[in-house]
């Protein structure tokens, strides 16, 4: 039984890399994903593992062959050295997957104080069609409950302090923070370059 391309989540026919000077990395590869896989590319160092997961990230474009990703679907990728970028906390590092809630949050809060001021019944009733959207937008995402989803996500991941400063943690850490962060962002297709036991 064959399945229709729509039953797969990712996929790639005929996909080649080739490094110079004329080295081929990876060889006319064929691969599917059906959604809820689960599965781990082996091979000895050199052999593309990690220049297969950066292709079907969309960090490396530079190949033939074709790629195809489901429309909607969301790709999460942990390479071996994440960056946790210029964050100064572990907190805030973390908090990047979830900034979307947070600004929404932000602006629910912003137009709740301006309900205090005078203002006419007309924008009144424009300033509650906003927050009434705003609402049913974290009503949706359970934005309420950020800071505890947060917590509960750092714990259980057993990241460093929250204010710890992401320069100083070692290798590990790092990972375990970057994953943290792309756990949140709840990706359907998650990608782990190398991840170590505890993961």
């Amino acid at each position: 039984m064959t399945c229709a391309m729509a039953d797969y989540v990712f996929s790639m026919k005929g996909l080649t890399k080739v490094h110079e000077p004329d080295k081929k990395i990876v060889k006319d590869l064929y691969l599917s994903f059906i959604p809820g896989a689960k599965i781990g590319i082996i091979g000895v160092n050199g052999t593309g593992k990690s220049t297969i997961l950066r292709i079907m990230a969309g960090v490396d474009t530079n190949f033939t062959g074709e790629t195809w990703t489901r429309p909607g679907v969301k790709v999460g990728y942990l390479s071996q050295e994440p960056d946790l970028g210029d964050a100064k906390t572990v907190k805030e590092a973390v908090e990047v997957a979830v900034q979307p809630i947070r600004d929404i949050l932000d602006q629910f809060e912003t137009l709740s104080m301006k309900l205090g001021e005078p203002m006419s019944d007309e924008e009144m009733t424009k300033l509650l069609d906003k927050q009434g959207a705003l609402q049913d937008k974290i009503d949706a995402v359970d934005g309420w409950n950020l800071d505890h989803m947060l917590e509960l996500a750092m714990d259980a991941l057993r990241l460093p302090p929250a204010d710890a400063d992401p320069s100083t943690l070692s290798g590990g850490e790092k990972r375990r923070v970057a994953l943290c962060r792309l756990l949140l962002e709840k990706p359907e297709i998650l990608l782990l370059d190398e991840p170590t036991n505890h993961l």
